[in-house]
């Protein structure tokens, strides 16, 4: 009893690593800055290719299940090899995937490029990855709020790239925007530096739990509540996937000034700033599952009244704020359960799992957007299917055990 105690007072008082905390919540603005601004790019592009809106719904459907495919590899290995060598391969694949997406000159290269290797690179620089990096090095009572402020930064660069790639746009035209934007993901490998090192480093790796990879995942698969996060995590997807490949076009099909476009996906950007941080700071405090199963009904109830409400832009604006403060809060506590289940030792691999099914949901909102508005002229099913979904998470959620799985050793 007395080697715990020894461990765990220091940790107690230990501050903040603020160094780790700035490099990754700074990847996490240039990764997921030009993934969410994807719809603005969607009409100017399909103006100059004739392609149909399908076309571009199965490129990016195609980004966000390679994201989920990769993001559990890509954890497994940063857990084994290191966060930096999976940083550097997320800023080179990624700026290859938008250097390919603005060639345009056939649709090969948007899939492949915009759609394949834009979701690699985000799987391999996104929340599963840098999460992991920050719970090895902050203390259990730190690592709530650090993760809020990590979702935070993404939200942030959802913020800052939607005005930002909108006036690329316009002055520069879309194919050599998507070249500028490539640019800027080669500063992924140099932010990555101080995240290097893997499970065995890290104020928490002496005292985790050893386990192989193969051990860890036949642990979680068979855990009741982990099962239920996988599938509850599966809506968030859907819902948020759809909305930033397809809100822009669905604004100007409604006759909404495309302006109005731009300021929704900035408000989503900048309220999801605030929802991640308050996330952060609720879940160290109160219940994540009661508090994740109020976030989908939240959300489930502003996607009915903003369908049935008469559309405006004041209205388009009361949705945006309102799905901002609900768009990223889902994932600190998300991740959270998942450290207090199973530990910081494969939290890579196992939140990767839980994102995989998150992307499966963003591949099934972002492709049946395109293909069901191609064949009924409408989003409108896709949007009832999303306020269901989230009465189903909600469901789901509720009774997630919040605590750590029983193991022979520490009993």
């Amino acid at each position: 009893m007395s080697t715990p105690s020894v461990v765990a007072a220091p940790a107690a008082s230990r501050p903040m690593p603020w160094l780790i905390i700035l490099a990754g919540s700074l990847i996490a603005v240039l990764t997921f800055g030009p993934r969410s601004a994807m719809g603005f790019f969607q009409l100017p592009m399909l103006q100059d290719t004739g392609w149909d809106r399908t076309t571009f719904g199965l490129a990016m459907a195609l980004q966000n299940l390679a994201w989920g495919v990769s993001q559990p590899f890509f954890g497994a290995i940063a857990d084994k090899f290191g966060t930096w060598r999976v940083l550097l391969v997320s800023g080179l694949v990624y700026a290859l995937g938008l250097f390919l997406m603005s060639l345009g000159t056939s649709p090969l290269w948007l899939h492949v490029g915009g759609g394949v290797l834009v979701g690699l690179g985000v799987g391999a620089g996104s929340f599963g990855i840098l999460l992991s990096a920050f719970a090895r090095n902050v203390t259990p009572d730190q690592r709530s709020m650090a993760f809020g402020i990590c979702t935070a930064a993404g939200s942030a660069g959802m913020f800052l790239f939607a005005p930002l790639s909108q006036g690329l746009i316009s002055a520069y035209g879309w194919s050599d925007s998507l070249v500028y934007l490539g640019v800027l993901m080669l500063i992924v490998p140099l932010l990555g530096i101080p995240l290097r090192g893997n499970s065995s480093s890290g104020i928490t790796a002496a005292s985790e739990y050893k386990q192989t990879i193969g051990e860890a995942l036949r642990e979680a698969l068979g855990h009741r509540s982990y099962v239920l996060l996988v599938a509850g995590f599966f809506v968030c997807g859907y819902q948020v996937a759809f909305i930033t490949a397809h809100f822009p076009a669905y604004l100007g099909d409604i006759g909404i000034d495309a302006r109005y476009a731009v300021i929704a996906l900035a408000l989503i950007g900048f309220f999801n700033i605030i929802g991640s941080l308050a996330a952060g700071f609720i879940g160290q405090r109160y219940s994540k599952p009661y508090f994740l199963a109020y976030i989908y009904l939240a959300r489930s109830v502003a996607v009915a009244a903003f369908i049935l409400l008469p559309k405006s832009p004041a209205s388009v604006i009361v949705f945006a704020i309102v799905m901002g403060l609900l768009w990223l809060s889902t994932v600190p506590p998300t991740n959270g359960l998942v450290a207090i289940m199973f530990g910081t030792k494969h939290l890579g691999l196992l939140g990767g799992i839980v994102f995989f099914s998150h992307q499966v949901g963003s591949f099934l909102g972002v492709w049946m957007g395109g293909y069901l508005y191609d064949h009924f002229g409408t989003y409108d099913p896709v949007w009832w299917l999303g306020a269901a979904l989230g009465i189903f998470a909600a469901i789901v959620h509720w009774p997630i055990e919040e605590r750590g799985v029983a193991r022979p050793a520490a009993a």
